[in-house]
Formats: structure tokens, C-alpha cells, sequence
């Protein structure tokens, strides 16, 4: 017997592990996309970054007309202190021409200047409604001096709403009529600051529909402009609700 466990022991000893690779292939697996079947393995998502280019800027006019937005694309930007972000909204959207159905800006401060860049663009037929998110900084800062220019300079045909919350938040969203859904965000006020600031410019479908779902929740819990129903809308929610 303890001849036999000798040899055991020796047998043991001797066997080897087969070499195994550890780069394997996913693509050997059967592994199937659909909500129907359980896997072990999945593929990752491959992130295809979109187009972009990062560019620095001290004049909003010049860089208006040089930007370029590519289809999806998106577009770093950095700027001066002289550089007014106000300015800039207006001058892109005159000089490439662009129709939009509805913009909000979400800002913490804004000039005289501002807007009236801003009715330049409700009076010129460039922006068919327009939403303002201010803060309970600015608005009680200047509730007797620029709010009730902006009431009376903005609020046309029924085309404008001005919010005040507690926001920091500086976004402009506007969707085009050509389909386009445009997100610019980033750290500047419409104004200058004399500060380096940063935005970001984008086409960006899925990150206008976040940003716009809840600035319109803010916009309907902190409007200030009681605005009537026009006809279309009221005669709309009158048969929907009798046929309900």
C-alpha cells in the first residue's frame, strides 16, 4: 500500500495545467441583442464621441460668424472678459439666419443691453416664443429699474414669459425650425463679467429635451405673466374634455 501511494503521489505532482488564454473573444459567444433572451455576456456600448473643436474667443460678433455646428456636433468655447454672451445669441442666430419656434434662457444676470438684443430678435422674426428664467437675486436687485423694462420691452403678442427662482443655472435651449434642437451651456451670464467664462454649443437632442423638461416645470410653477388661452388651445381642451 504504501508502495500504490507513492505512485499517486508522483502522478500527482507531475500533471500540468493547460496553458489558457485569458484574451478571449466576446464575438465567440453566442450573444444576442434582444429584450427576449438572458445572457451571461453582453456587449459594450461603443461611445462614438460627436464632432467637436475647442476655440477661444474675445469678440461675440467675430465668433458668430465663424462658428460652424456641424449635424450632432458640438463646440468648446473659451472667452475674455469683454466678451458679452448676450451679444453672441443674437448675432449667431442673425447671421446663419435661424428660425426658432421656442427658446428659454436660464440666467443669473442680465443688462439693458440684453434685452433688447433679445427683442431684436422676437420683433425681427427670429424667435417665435421666448422664456426667461431669471433669479431672486437679479429680480430683487432690479424689480424697480430693468424688470419692468423687460416686461415692456419683451412681452409681445404673447410670445414671452419671464420666471424668477432660486437658479444659478446659465443655459440657453431654442429648437429650429429646420428640426435642430441646440443646447449652449456653461458659466457666462448674458452680460460681461470681466471674468474668463466658458460655453459649451451643441446639437444635442437627448440634453435639450432634459434641460426643457424641467425649465418648463419651473416656467409653469414660477411664471409671473398670466397669459390668456388662445383659441386654438382653449377650443382643443373644451372637445377633449367633453368627449373624455
Amino acid at each position: 500500500m504504501a508502495e500504490e501511494t507513492n505512485n499517486i503521489e508522483s502522478e500527482v505532482l507531475e500533471f500540468e495545467m493547460p496553458d489558457f488564454d485569458v484574451d478571449f473573444d466576446l464575438d465567440a459567444f453566442d450573444i444576442r441583442d434582444t429584450s427576449e433572451d438572458e445572457t451571461r455576456y453582453t456587449k459594450p456600448r461603443i461611445y462614438r464621441p460627436a464632432p467637436q473643436s475647442n476655440i477661444k474667443y474675445d469678440n461675440a460678433v467675430i465668433l458668430a460668424r465663424d462658428l460652424r455646428l456641424e449635424p450632432g456636433g458640438r463646440t468648446n468655447v473659451i472667452v475674455s472678459g469683454s466678451f458679452i454672451f448676450g451679444d453672441f445669441i443674437e448675432a449667431y442666430i442673425v447671421e446663419h439666419n435661424i428660425k426658432i419656434q421656442k427658446m428659454t434662457i436660464s440666467t443669473l444676470s442680465m443688462s439693458q443691453e440684453n434685452v433688447d438684443s433679445l427683442a431684436n430678435l422676437i420683433n425681427g422674426g427670429f424667435v417665435e416664443e421666448l422664456n426667461l428664467i431669471i433669479s431672486h437675486y437679479f429680480f430683487s436687485h432690479e424689480r424697480h429699474a430693468l424688470i419692468p423694462y423687460i416686461y415692456q420691452t419683451l412681452d409681445i403678442d404673447n410670445r414671452f414669459q419671464l420666471a424668477v427662482a432660486g437658479t444659478h443655472a446659465k443655459t440657453v435651449i431654442f429648437d429650429t425650425l429646420g428640426g435642430k434642437k441646440i443646447v449652449i451651456h456653461g458659466s457666462a451670464n448674458l452680460r460681461s463679467s470681466s471674468n474668463l467664462e466658458q460655453f459649451t454649443i451643441e446639437d444635442n437632442p437627448e440634453l435639450f429635451d432634459f434641460y426643457d423638461d424641467y425649465q418648463e416645470r419651473i416656467i409653469a410653477k414660477y411664471q409671473t405673466i398670466n397669459k390668456p388661452v388662445r383659441v386654438k388651445p382653449l377650443w382643443d381642451l373644451i372637445t377633449i374634455k367633453k368627449f373624455r
